[in-house]
């Protein structure tokens, strides 16, 4: 059977075959998956040492011949013993081996072999117990070199996936090198085949380096790539050129009850000089919690409003959507304007304080007839009967929860064919800059980082088991002088194998604990009715106690909420436990955040310890991702962030030059034509991430 690329990883041979849907667990189902399923770290086991030289408690590879070998059973441990004599030019040492008679078969004298392991001394002298051995050949691939070590599955072992990959590396001149050669001259990179043999069985430290670097580099390239080429399709477009109107601007300032933060106000120029050119904007507004990115929205739909043009305003919750419906509302009361809702389960308009629950049909109609000038809602927007007469603002609240797919999908529901909307997007997850390049390289990026003047600093304690009594006797005293309480905990349902608390554990704990007060449980399983009933109950002040899951993250507004309690903190990443405490202290009270964690760990501690000190979740954010990394601090799958097999986002120097090498290959050739196998990679990649 010849093999190539595509080949079932069973067609490797009767190793393979029995490892096959092991494999599969691994990710592994054909050849190819073999090749590009890389190493975690690399074992540098290429020094051989002479067995007069070994010391006792050395880990240390040997090389010898075999001079002597028996099996037997032990008489007084009941065990199969193999005992070898293995000896080399400087010397001899006892190899034993325990319940592996097979070995006195196997092992022939006069034959060569490496053998690593640590180094005892018994009544013969020198010895190694249970190492492992190599046959001495041409080329070796478990010892005496630089060794792979891979990520594993039960009943899969390391010497079984290096074979496997061996014979999968003999189809290496089946692969096709994508990236340029100006781009490999140009930035001094080896070839691919070239590469991927080096990752997994590198000759030397340094070319395990350089194939590093160069499967590192293709990964980030195609991240960069990607943004970039988005940007460049997006710079040819046009975009409604919104006149910016400084007087009605400046009245709605005024108007404020409240004063902008330097931030905000720079923000919010930046939106609307963008929204003044004829090429769309895409901008990014990253504000930690509390930083007031909303008004920022505002301003910039105020301006497209006055210029009779319709602005859709996105959010990934309905919770989320009806807060920003209600908080629009009072910003534009004195615009003779209809500002609509449309979730899942809310179609209803406003104008000049009249409400009307209207059918979707109907609601639909008044949209893509322009009646509807300014609507709030869910994924309903991008509903196919979702149609606009005259779009060109699309706001997107937690941008980073919606796929490309979904974005570019909203922007193209303008009116005009030849124009698309203009994009701000916002999210209140910390990104620290050093991230944004890499995340976000197709957009511009503004920073609210200042907290508002009338917004107080939250008082935060960690609660050891121990004082959790007195925590709960002041909860309650809060609660008995007319304040709310928020209890987040990470599940739903409780779980033995986690043994965290859950919400609905907690809820009916809280209920015996707080028999005198209104507790309620608030989380995504539940119906959208009763989502809606609970935080209706909660705004009004008619729940004491809300106990919840991540679903308050953002955007929930109770300012009569001062006291946040988080179940298992130490689940949480420091820029989700910020988010958390941002809920409360909204208000004129003086609010708390208590973080109850039952670990004892020195580092728990010490990174929970942070959310005391530091001045902002953008600091929260750059420490966490030093302690944690990007994927446990954000989680990658749901907050669109890339999953790289062996990039990090830590990666600085790599990402600057895959930017600068995706905007060469852009100025050269934005359509890829001189390039047919990046086309060819990029169509992959882009498929592979859902854009059509």
């Amino acid at each position: 059977m010849r093999l190539n690329l595509g080949t079932s990883v069973g067609g490797l041979g009767v190793i393979a075959r029995k490892l096959e849907k092991r494999l599969k667990k691994l990710g592994i189902e054909t050849v190819e998956d073999l090749i590009f399923y890389f190493p975690v770290r690399h074992d540098d086991l290429s020094v051989v040492s002479d067995i007069a030289a070994l010391k006792p408690e050395q880990i240390a590879t040997i090389r010898g011949r075999i001079e002597l070998i028996n099996s037997r059973r032990s008489s007084i441990q009941k065990k199969f013993l193999t005992e070898a004599i293995v000896g080399d030019a400087s010397g001899k040492i006892k190899i034993i081996w325990f319940n592996q008679p097979y070995l006195g078969k196997m092992m022939k004298i006069g034959e060569e072999y490496y053998f690593f392991g640590k180094i005892g001394f018994g009544d013969a002298g020198r010895e190694m117990v249970s190492p492992d051995y190599e046959k001495v050949r041409q080329e070796q691939i478990h010892l005496a070199g630089i060794i792979p070590a891979y990520p594993l599955t039960a009943g899969v072992s390391q010497k079984q996936l290096r074979y496997l990959i061996k014979i999968a590396l003999a189809v290496l001149p089946q692969i096709v090198d994508f990236l340029p050669e100006s781009i490999k001259k140009d930035f001094n990179f080896i070839d691919l085949a070239r590469a991927l043999q080096e990752i997994h069985f590198p000759e030397s430290n340094p070319k395990l380096d350089r194939a590093v670097n160069r499967l590192k580099f293709d990964e980030l390239f195609m991240l960069q790539l990607f943004n970039r080429k988005l940007r460049y399709d997006l710079d040819k477009k046009r975009a409604p050129e919104i006149p910016f109107r400084e007087a009605e601007t400046k009245s709605f300032v005024a108007a404020l009850p409240f004063e902008l933060t330097s931030g905000q106000r720079k923000a919010a120029w930046k939106i609307i000089k963008d929204l003044g050119r004829t090429h769309p904007m895409n901008r990014l507004l990253n504000g930690d919690v509390g930083s007031g990115k909303t008004v920022v929205a505002a301003l910039a739909a105020l301006n497209v409003l006055l210029s009779d043009y319709q602005v859709a305003f996105m959010a990934p919750t309905e919770i989320l959507a009806a807060q920003h419906f209600e908080t629009i509302k009072k910003f534009f009361s004195a615009l003779p304007i209809s500002i609509g809702l449309l979730t899942g389960s809310s179609n209803k308009i406003i104008f000049h304080d009249k409400e009307e629950v209207c059918s979707r049909p109907e609601f639909f109609k008044k949209l893509s007839h322009g009646e509807i000038k300014i609507v709030l809602g869910t994924h309903a927007l991008i509903e196919e009967k979702a149609k606009f007469a005259h779009l060109a603002l699309v706001i997107v609240d937690e941008q980073h929860r919606f796929g490309v797919e979904q974005r570019k999908s909203l922007r193209e529901r303008v009116g005009d064919k030849e124009a698309v909307p203009h994009l701000l997007s916002m999210t209140a997850t910390p990104i620290p800059r050093t991230l944004s390049l890499a995340l976000y390289g197709d957009l511009d990026i503004s920073y609210l980082t200042e907290i508002p003047k009338n917004r107080q600093l939250i008082i935060t304690k960690i609660v050891a088991p121990e004082k959790r009594a007195l925590a709960y006797e002041f909860i309650a005293k809060q609660i008995s002088g007319g304040r709310q309480v928020f209890v987040i905990c990470s599940l739903i349902d409780p779980s033995d194998k986690l043994g965290v608390k859950s919400v609905k554990e907690e809820y009916e704990k809280l209920k015996k604990i707080f028999f005198r007060f209104r507790v309620e449980v608030l989380h995504g399983q539940l119906k959208t009715k009763e989502k809606e009933r609970v935080m209706n109950l909660m705004k009004r002040g008619a729940v004491d106690i809300l106990v919840s899951t991540s679903v308050v993250e953002v955007g929930v507004d109770i300012p009569n909420a001062t006291v946040m309690v988080i179940e298992g903190a130490e689940r949480f990443g420091l820029a989700q436990l910020h988010q958390f405490r941002g809920r409360v202290g909204r208000g004129a009270h003086q609010s708390y955040c208590l973080l109850f964690s039952e670990s004892r760990s020195e580092r728990t501690k010490e990174r929970l310890a942070a959310l005391l000190t530091a001045k902002n979740g953008f600091e929260l954010a750059e420490l966490d991702l030093k302690i944690r990394g990007p994927g446990e601090v954000y989680g990658t799958r749901q907050s669109g962030f890339p999953e790289f097999k062996i990039a990090t986002l830590f990666d600085y120097a790599l990402m600057r030059l895959a930017s600068e090498a995706a905007e060469k290959v852009l100025a050269e050739d934005g359509s890829f034509g001189s390039f047919p196998l990046l086309k060819q990679k990029f169509d992959a990649h882009r498929a592979s991430i859902h854009f059509e």
